[in-house]
């Protein structure tokens, strides 16, 4: 016999949001790495929950340098919320060391986390260096194998696939080399052309969408990965994520506050926003 409290259970467990976890950089200004997840995982009516790996410099101008946390600080901030919640998606940012990307893989592998989605993020905008030689060959070794979808724009794509960018066929030649290192999909962002180049197991796809002029772009890429991993999250297929999370993007930067003297952040605001 099923009593009010069974279905009262039961509905509670229906409401739960998805947990999303960002384990990504720190932005003081909250333009883009943790700050700028968590604000969009919450958007998507999921649960953020941020793991913080580099506490870096910077406001909408520039990034002035970084301090990255050891593999250990990150490993004992994830290990608390795996005790706690059931993670359905984790969505990386800035991994700046090869020991910090070696310590995330081994805990989603070990966690059998079924949504990883990979934002390589290798430099900053303004051209600061926020990983590596050493870390990319980590993370092209250890995390892109558990990726279900990785989200570079060109220049980190030729970066991680070693293409030569004179190759015919860039996006393409980049995005099989990145595959083969075991990644599921591949979708190279266009960042102001906003045109996106998708290659998984069923072939290639295009996402076209409007060119925006503004000078309030910062973490649009943070942004978009982590509305993606919501929407898997949620239990979308990833290529109908793709365009609402494009226009998700598109929606901040239209509604960007226009704040600070650089490329201004974005407007997250949930209720601003309709799937």
């Amino acid at each position: 016999m099923i009593t009010g409290s069974d279905r009262t259970e039961a509905m509670s467990e229906r409401l739960k949001p998805p947990v999303v976890m960002s384990i990504a950089g720190l932005d003081p200004s909250g333009g883009a790495g943790v700050l700028a997840d968590i604000k969009t995982i919450s958007a998507f009516g999921c649960h953020g929950a941020g793991v913080v790996t580099s506490i870096t410099y910077q406001n909408t101008q520039g990034v002035f340098g970084a301090n990255h946390l050891t593999s250990e600080s990150v490993r004992q901030q994830m290990l608390p919320l795996f005790d706690d919640f059931d993670i359905a998606a984790i969505k990386t940012g800035i991994l700046p060391t090869a020991e910090i990307i070696a310590e995330v893989a081994s805990v989603i592998a070990s966690k059998a986390v079924p949504i990883v989605v990979v934002d390589p993020v290798l430099k900053s905008t303004s051209g600061f260096e926020l990983i590596d030689d050493r870390a990319i060959e980590a993370l092209k070794t250890h995390l892109l194998p558990l990726a279900i979808v990785v989200t570079p724009n060109a220049a980190e794509a030729l970066r991680l696939s070693g293409i030569s960018s004179d190759v015919r066929s860039t996006l393409r030649a980049s995005a099989e080399a990145i595959r083969k290192l075991g990644a599921r999909a591949v979708l190279i962002t266009g960042g102001e052309s906003a045109n996106d180049f998708l290659l998984d197991v069923d072939g290639e796809a295009n996402f076209t969408g409007p060119r925006i002029e503004s000078r309030n772009t910062h973490g649009t890429g943070c942004t978009l990965a982590s509305a993606i991993a919501c929407l898997l999250a949620r239990g979308q297929m990833l290529r109908d994520s793709i365009p609402i999370a494009k226009r998700f993007v598109s929606e901040a930067i239209l509604r960007a506050p226009d704040l600070g003297r650089g490329n201004g952040p974005l407007e997250h605001s949930p209720d601003r926003f309709q799937e």
